[in-house]
């Protein structure tokens, strides 16, 4: 099961994020008044909460930003390393899309770090999908 730790100003936002993420698959989703850096797991952060983390960030490449389009914003989160950055008015979809890439490289960040003094490398090809959620082909219903 994949962790997520949603850290947003919003809590009507936040609800309907875990509420979207519960219908994808199994994922572990904590709410946090500040974000948890030691914790190995996506970073679901506003621009609030952003602000308040010490920079360097510790492997940015988990975190999702959501922000406005602001360029001294945009240049401030990719400055930082930040690669998911979607906008406070990108659909919901959108937003399930960069937590499930950060999920990803968090998956890939797992299987790199030593574990009892053994590293492994990550898998080629890996899924998108949690982890524990084997990777299915679903038909798809026009209509």
């Amino acid at each position: 099961m994949q962790a997520v730790q949603l850290v947003l100003g919003d809590p009507v936002y936040a609800a309907g994020l875990r509420d979207a993420l519960t219908r994808t698959g199994p994922w572990s989703i904590a709410f946090r008044n500040a974000p948890d850096p030691s914790q190995c797991c996506v970073l679901v952060l506003d621009e609030e909460a952003f602000e308040r983390m010490a920079r360097p960030l510790a492997h940015p490449e988990r975190v999702v930003l959501i922000t406005r389009t602001d360029p001294p914003q945009l240049s401030e989160a990719w400055d930082a390393g930040i690669v998911s950055v979607v906008s406070e008015e990108d659909p919901p979809g959108t937003v399930l899309l960069a937590i499930m890439a950060a999920a990803l490289r968090v998956s890939r960040l797992q299987a790199v770090m030593p574990v009892d003094g053994a590293s492994s490398a990550p898998a080629p090809g890996g899924s998108i999908a949690p982890a524990g959620k084997g990777s299915r082909a679903k038909s798809l219903k026009s209509g």
